[in-house]
């Protein structure tokens, strides 16, 4: 498995997104992706799966040790207290002692980032979670938590997929050497077939899917978490990561980028009204 390395961190380039899956139906697809090769689960407090996911990881037939799990704090949950209470919440129901990634779900207006940050840091030096980071953060919120908070985030796990452009976010992520977790890899479905990406995959004896996948696990620092319930998606976009390793298979050529550069590149999926300013400008 090809991974994500931010300073101690190695995390899996490919991982299993879990929103939406719940109760046994969850546990038994967390028990198949492992069981397949992933080693890498995202869940969070919100998606009230992490028992599911806890009744997985205590069947799992690999060490604890061997798999990269990331969980993430509510909003409503970012004071202090309030976050220690969740993370403390969270292992219980994770049945583990440690998260490999805790992450900040969303940012939120009320919020001391300040505070937030420090509980987030205090958390990571007491050891139960390896490595912190943030999710949903725009360009300009990530700034300040890197530069002027300076906090030791190594991941922002946002929505990116071909049809979502994060052009100024990436960069600015690569420049600090962070890494993106990308969630809504395929547009929640919508690239499974779509007409530029069929006659890609056409080409390359791949699936639409499979292109739109293999066009994000290609780029420097960005890992995927498309969700996979059923055996056939998680085996499909186990493939498209193992094709990315033979150059004899699916390789994307300068036209096949050029086409994907061409797409639209603001299809949003998850765009709740409490949502940050994507576009906000620099101060």
């Amino acid at each position: 498995m090809q991974t994500v390395n931010v300073g101690a961190m190695r995390l899996p380039k490919l991982g299993l997104g879990t929103w939406r899956l719940k109760g046994e139906d969850c546990t038994q697809a967390v028990l198949g992706a492992i069981g397949r090769g992933y080693r890498h689960i995202d869940t969070a407090q919100m998606y009230g799966n992490e028992a599911a996911i806890g009744d997985a990881i205590a069947a799992m037939p690999i060490p604890r040790a061997e798999l990269h799990l990331t969980t993430k704090v509510s909003a409503a949950n970012l004071a202090p207290d309030a976050m220690r209470r969740a993370i403390a919440e969270s292992l219980r129901l994770l049945r583990t002692d440690y998260v490999d990634l805790f992450l900040i779900h969303w940012p939120s207006a009320e919020m001391d980032l300040a505070a937030s940050l420090a509980t987030l840091t205090k958390l990571r030096e007491e050891g139960l979670t390896r490595h912190i980071g943030v999710s949903n953060f725009p360009t300009a919120l990530l700034r300040r938590a890197v530069e002027e908070i300076q906090a030791p985030i190594v991941c922002n796990q946002v929505e990116y997929h071909v049809l979502l452009g994060q052009t100024r976010l990436l960069a600015y992520m690569q420049s600090k050497g962070l890494a993106l977790a990308a969630y809504c890899p395929l547009a929640q479905g919508r690239l499974a077939e779509h007409p530029a990406l069929d006659a890609i995959a056409a080409k390359h004896h791949a699936t639409a899917a499979q292109v739109a996948l293999k066009y994000l696990l290609d780029q420097p620092n960005v890992a995927a978490i498309p969700k996979a319930g059923r055996a056939t998606s998680q085996q499909a976009n186990l493939d498209a990561l193992s094709l990315t390793l033979d150059a004899l298979s699916l390789t994307l050529d300068d036209a096949d980028r050029a086409t994907i550069a061409g797409l639209p590149k603001n299809v949003r999926c998850v765009n709740p009204a409490t949502a940050p300013e994507w576009d906000a400008p620099e101060a």
